[in-house]
């Protein structure tokens, strides 16, 4: 009754035979809330190549810089070489003492991302938009994933053979980790941290954003 009450009432406002907008999916904050970078993962849970593909599918459809579309994507699964780059990756810097990722939930997909030219503001740009819109796609997929800019380049380019200079990699995986983001004002620290189990994200108020 509900149901027919909401419809014969959005008919009387807007009238009869109007296209009806509803809610299909997740809406964006709710994925951007769930897209934490998790440093620990479900080993039971092994991620194909196929699935690593839809989440670089995302880079046909984003903006590019002067539309040069400069990025090239190498993936990697548990199967092809993922040990490889667990030796040359270096997590949870802000926590040193932790010697992260903890053993049993390391990553083992990851996608590394490259670039056709060298690296400038441009392809920062690129780079940025790409990493967000992929992780966004990860989280969509009921994925996780995490973005690393500590890494060995030289090892990796080599390991693999790249053609092009690695920028970043994004690791890919059922995370397991718990994560709540935590308000602050712009002068508090912005260092995560962990407590009694928990993963805290430091985040600046929407109001203190706006200047």
């Amino acid at each position: 009754m509900a149901d027919n009450y909401l419809e014969k009432r959005y008919e009387e406002v807007f009238g009869a035979g109007r296209t009806k907008i509803k809610k299909v999916g997740h809406t964006l904050d709710e994925l951007l809330l769930r897209n934490r970078s998790q440093r620990g993962y479900l080993k039971d849970y092994v991620v194909k190549r196929e699935e690593l593909e839809r989440i670089v599918g995302v880079c046909n459809k984003i903006p590019s810089a002067c539309n040069q579309q400069v990025l090239r994507f190498h993936l990697v699964a548990k199967d092809s070489g993922a040990e490889k780059v667990l030796e040359n990756i270096r997590l949870g810097a802000a926590l040193p003492e932790l010697h992260l990722p903890f053993p049993g939930t390391e990553p083992e997909a990851f996608i590394v991302i490259c670039s056709t030219v060298a690296e400038n503001k441009l392809v920062d740009v690129d780079l940025g938009i790409a990493i967000q819109s992929m992780l966004l796609k990860a989280v969509e997929m009921g994925l996780n994933g995490l973005c690393i800019g500590a890494f060995n380049k030289g090892n990796i380019k080599q390991d693999f053979d790249l053609p092009f200079e690695p920028l970043m990699i994004i690791a890919v995986g059922k995370g397991i980790e718990k994560i709540e983001l935590t308000p602050i004002a712009p002068d508090e620290s912005h260092a995560y941290y962990r407590k009694d189990g928990m993963h805290y994200v430091p985040k600046i108020g929407t109001k203190d954003l706006i200047i």
